[in-house]
């Protein structure tokens, strides 16, 4: 018997943090902002707006460089707290429709719709209605994607940004597929699509038709998971956050890192936003993970783990640094970051009533 396909929905809110400023500041409106720490303190860009994008302002730039990029740039700080009260904002309307949320950071996540609160048998009326209901409660714009598995829906979601909704129905699985660059698969990075290129790889489709030995020396152990992916293949289920053992934040950088000031920097907002995963989970961490991937493919792995659970994004980040003084990062050129948590717990359910979640702690305690 032939299972029902699913419905999975990608919801990206667009230009989050900048949109935030541009909503609550009109004066911004219209205006190339960057949100982020200033040029002359070797800060970094967060979020960028559309309109800052076109001067090829983004995430992870540093500030100097943008502004030289788009002199006119409008830089604001960060304010986390804001965001994160939006973010809540955003995932109690997700939360609203179905159990099933699977949150990527603050501004994203996966949505399995295939049962829903409003009976919509249709993935797309639900992410319409989604959309609408987030910015008629936020003032804010999202994109989605609809398609039968998460890696579909996650590429669909960007297609049509800002403010797009793109659906790639069963039957226009294999249309949409054609379309895709060989770099639209999971885990390819730059230096992998060159790698690919130079193979003669130069369309996602193209993978199916590699043999097996020479993919795997090309990509290693994700051959496999790449030829999946290349037919449209992933059954990896939509995991609801409270039900998650784990979590981690990754990027892999368009340009190596080499400036140990900036992969920090980079550090500080991954352990920012798991840090902002816990709390809208509602569950702990006793265990911090840091990955580095080098420029040679060369991948080191450290952690920490502590008695007591802890959801304080200082203490994330703290942990995560010093992990990160135990690696060549800033010795070596990085062109992966990772920061995770694991051994999850409710924060509910403390381990004894001696051990407080060291987020419930007095200050200064």
């Amino acid at each position: 018997m032939t299972l029902p396909a699913r419905r999975i929905i990608h919801v990206d809110m667009d230009a989050f943090y900048a949109s935030v400023e541009q909503r609550d500041r009109p004066e911004l409106r219209g205006l190339p902002v960057a949100v982020g720490g200033r040029p002359e303190g070797r800060g970094v860009v967060a979020a960028a707006s559309y309109e800052a994008r076109e001067f090829g302002v983004r995430s992870a730039l540093s500030m100097a460089k943008a502004v030289r990029l788009c002199p006119e740039l409008k830089i604001v700080p960060p304010d986390f707290h804001k965001y994160r009260a939006v973010s809540q904002q955003v995932f109690d309307l997700f939360r609203s429709v179905t159990p099933a949320v699977e949150p990527l950071s603050l501004d994203e996540a996966y949505l399995d719709v295939t049962e829903n609160a409003w009976g919509e048998p249709l993935a797309t009326t639900v992410a319409k209605r989604l959309k609408a209901r987030i910015l008629e409660e936020t003032g804010l714009t999202a994109s989605a994607g609809a398609a039968p598995n998460k890696f579909l829906a996650k590429i669909a979601s960007a297609w049509r940004k800002p403010d797009g909704l793109t659906v790639v129905a069963p039957e226009r699985m294999e249309s949409f597929l054609q379309k895709l660059a060989v770099d639209a698969l999971w885990g390819v990075g730059p230096v992998t699509a060159r790698r690919l290129r130079a193979a003669g790889i130069e369309q996602l489709v193209d993978v199916r038709t590699v043999d097996d030995e020479t993919l795997h020396g090309l990509v290693g152990r994700q051959a496999d998971w790449l030829k999946r992916l290349a037919q449209g293949i992933d059954e990896r289920p939509v995991v609801s956050d409270r039900e998650r053992k784990s979590r981690s934040s990754e990027h892999t950088y368009a340009e190596d890192l080499r400036e140990i000031d900036r992969i920090r920097a980079e550090i500080d907002r991954m352990a920012a936003g798991t840090a902002d995963w816990l709390q809208q989970a509602e569950v702990a961490a006793r265990t911090v993970t840091l990955k580095v991937r080098y420029h040679d493919f060369k991948t080191v792995t450290r952690s920490d783990t502590r008695p007591v659970a802890t959801v304080d994004a200082a203490d994330i980040t703290r942990r995560a640094r010093a992990l990160l003084d135990r690696t060549d990062a800033g010795r070596r050129p990085v062109r992966l970051l990772g920061v995770g948590v694991h051994g999850l717990r409710p924060r509910s359910e403390p381990e004894n009533a001696r051990e407080p979640l060291l987020w419930d702690a007095a200050p200064g305690a």
